[in-house]
C-alpha cells in the first residue's frame, strides 16, 4: 500500500512542482511585495514594512473608480449571461433539425477575436463626425436622440461594456449548458409526462435541479472572469481606461506596473491582494449558497 502511495505522489509532483513554481510562489511574493513600501524595482530595495500600500489603493480614485466598474460589470453581466444562456440552451435542446448548426453559429463568438469583436462594436456604438453608428440610427428611427455609446456619459459607456461582455461570455456557457442539458436522464421526462406534468414544473423541478451543478460551476467562473475583465473594457475604450472613467481592478493593477503611472510594484500588489480576496470572499460564499440549492446526482 506504501508502495502505491509513493509511486502516486511521484505521477503528481511534475504538476505540484509546476503549481508551486508558477502559482503559489508569484502569490506568496505578491503578497510580501504588497507590505514593502516605496520598493524600488531596480535596486530591489524598499525603505520599510507596512499597510501604507492598502491605505494609498484604497483611498486612490483611481482605484475607486475601477472596483465601482468591475463591481457593476459582474454584478449585471453574471446573472444576465448565465440566465440568457439557460433559455437558450433549453431552445436549442427542444430543436432537433438543423440543431447542431444553431451551436455552432452560437458557438462563433467565442472562437472570435476579442479585439475584432470590440471594434465591430465600436463600429455599432460610435457616433462620429461621419456617422452617427447603426445602434444611434435605430434610435433615430424611434424618434430618441443619438448618444455616444463609446465617449459619451458614463452610463452609456457602462451599458456597451456590459453588453459586450455578455456577448462575449455568452457561446461558452450555451455549450456547457447544452451539453449538461442532454445529459439528463430521459426516463425522468417520460415519467413527468405520463402523469401530465407542465413544462414550466418539469424544468423546474427536473431540468434545474439537475444541471444545478454546471450552473453553480457557470456562476463561479463567471463571478471569477468578470472580476478579472480587462481585455474588453480596452477593445471597446483604448488603453487609457481612467481618462475614459472605464477601468477595471486588473486595469488599474497593470497601470500600476506598465501604464502611465506605472513603476509602482508594491501598489499594484496591494491592488491584486484585495482583488483576491473579495474573489476568494464571494466564491467561499457561492460554496455555502451552493450546499442547499445545488443537488449532485
Amino acid at each position: 500500500m506504501e508502495k502505491n502511495n509513493l509511486k502516486a505522489w511521484l505521477y503528481l509532483l511534475p504538476a505540484i512542482l509546476f503549481l508551486g513554481v508558477f502559482m503559489v510562489y508569484p502569490l506568496i511574493d505578491v503578497f510580501v511585495y504588497s507590505f514593502e513600501e516605496g520598493y524600488n524595482s531596480a535596486s530591489q530595495t524598499y525603505f520599510g514594512v507596512g499597510t501604507y500600500n492598502y491605505s494609498y489603493v484604497l483611498h486612490d480614485p483611481y482605484f475607486l473608480q475601477a472596483l465601482k466598474n468591475t463591481f457593476i460589470l459582474v454584478i449585471i453581466t453574471v446573472p444576465v449571461s448565465t440566465g440568457l444562456a439557460l433559455l437558450i440552451s433549453v431552445g436549442l435542446n427542444s430543436i432537433k433539425p438543423l440543431k447542431e448548426l444553431y451551436q455552432t453559429v452560437y458557438f462563433l463568438p467565442y472562437v472570435t477575436n476579442t479585439l475584432a469583436v470590440g471594434l465591430v462594436f465600436m463600429i455599432l456604438f460610435k457616433k462620429t463626425p461621419y456617422s452617427e453608428g447603426l445602434v444611434n440610427l435605430l434610435i433615430n428611427f424611434f424618434g430618441g436622440e443619438s448618444v455616444d455609446f463609446i465617449e459619451g456619459p458614463y452610463w452609456a459607456k457602462m451599458f456597451v461594456l456590459c453588453f459586450y461582455t455578455v456577448w462575449v461570455v455568452l457561446p461558452f456557457k450555451i455549450l456547457i449548458l447544452t451539453s449538461a442539458l442532454a445529459s439528463v436522464n430521459e426516463t425522468y421526462y417520460n415519467a413527468a409526462k405520463v402523469d401530465g406534468t407542465s413544462k414550466g414544473r418539469i424544468f423546474t423541478r427536473i431540468t434545474l435541479p439537475m444541471i444545478s451543478p454546471t450552473v453553480f460551476y457557470l456562476i463561479i467562473t463567471g463571478f471569477i472572469g468578470a472580476f478579472k475583465a480587462y481585455s474588453d473594457a480596452v477593445a471597446l475604450f483604448g488603453t487609457d481606461l481612467n481618462a475614459a472613467e472605464m477601468n477595471t481592478i486588473v486595469g488599474y493593477v497593470y497601470d500600476m506596473l506598465y501604464g502611465n503611472s506605472g513603476g509602482y510594484p508594491s501598489y499594484a500588489s496591494a491592488a491584486a491582494i484585495i482583488l483576491f480576496a473579495i474573489v476568494l470572499t464571494i466564491t467561499c460564499i457561492n460554496l455555502l449558497i451552493s450546499k442547499k440549492h445545488v443537488h449532485y446526482s
